[in-house]
């Protein structure tokens, strides 16, 4: 397939961006891309040892490479704040922040630090509160972005205000699902108050279609129905996570991507293939949903986007 590949990322001298869960899969694959595009990347993890050894392989590539590590656990908000600390204290700006990391369809119920359904706080909540922290930063930034990474599975997802935590009734999926389109409509509110208070933020959304990374298998593994779904499909509707990586540099880089806009690949389904405009299901662009969302997020994480604006 022919379409918009590393090729066609602009120049990205002078710019610097955060990217987490970058020790590995997509992550990895969009640090490698921007770093090698000229950007200075912080690639963010839980494990110093994978990125470190992350960080030796960028650098093998491309060994005039501006890139540095630090920890972040997105299962512990203390650690949010802690890496928001510590990067404004070492930089000025931000240009680019990319809430990549994620865990999926956990088989068992299980816990953030802070109490929250694990892929709930993890995938959603704590990139909320990142964002919210690093806010005065990214509009320090020049022609500042935010990207989230969403998936397929937010078509089948539903913000369960409810049992937002699966502490009533815990589904993998269904948690999953919740936590995907969370993201999606994150990026789309954030937008929307970005415009009205001025804040002066691209903000999109990506997913990477079927990609052969680790999610799958640190999340509900081989068996079951995903193990007979990735058996069948896999030789025809995957790729590999450098391709599922490219919906995500589309929008971190491109000057085609538009506000509020959502990418993935152009394949049926959308399951493999070049970026392309991805399709939103209607509940994700539910404003009054995602506003209501926005203040409950801000209540579990106590962190407030109005207060950071001010800090700017």
């Amino acid at each position: 397939m022919t379409g918009w590949t590393t090729a066609d990322i602009p120049p990205q001298n002078g710019r610097t961006a955060v990217i987490t869960g970058a020790t590995g899969g997509l992550g990895y694959e969009t640090a490698l891309a921007l770093a090698g595009a000229g950007a200075t990347v912080v690639l963010t993890g839980r494990n110093e040892v994978k990125g470190r050894r992350a960080l030796d392989q960028i650098r093998s590539k491309f060994p005039g490479a501006k890139i540095a590590y630090e920890d972040l656990d997105l299962a512990r908000l203390a650690s949010v704040a802690d890496f928001a600390r510590r990067f404004a204290a070492t930089h000025d700006s931000l240009d680019l922040l990319i809430n990549n990391a994620g865990v999926m369809a956990l088989p068992k119920r299980q816990q953030t630090a802070d109490g929250f359904e694990m892929q709930f706080g993890t995938n959603y909540l704590s990139h909320y509160a990142l964002t919210a922290r690093l806010l005065p930063l990214l509009r320090r930034g020049d022609r500042p972005r935010v990207v989230n990474l969403s998936s397929l599975a937010h078509r089948s997802g539903v913000i369960d205000f409810d049992d937002l935590q699966g502490a009533k009734s815990y589904d993998p999926f269904k948690a999953y699902c919740q936590s995907k389109l969370a993201m999606l409509m994150f990026a789309l509110e954030l937008q929307r108050r970005s415009n009205a208070a001025g804040w002066g933020l691209l903000s999109n959304a990506a997913h990477p279609g079927y990609a052969l990374t680790d999610l799958i298998a640190n999340g509900p593994g081989s068996g079951g129905l995903m193990g007979l779904f990735g058996k069948i499909l896999r030789p025809i509707a995957s790729h590999s996570a450098a391709e599922g990586a490219l919906p995500t540099l589309f929008a971190a880089t491109s000057p085609r991507a538009e506000p509020a806009g959502y990418y993935g690949p152009n394949w049926f389904y959308e399951l493999k293939g070049p970026p392309e405009p991805a399709k939103i299901m209607p509940r994700a662009k539910d404003a009054a949903v995602a506003a209501r969302l926005w203040d409950v997020s801000a209540v579990l994480t106590g962190v407030s986007f109005d207060s950071a604006a001010v800090a700017a």
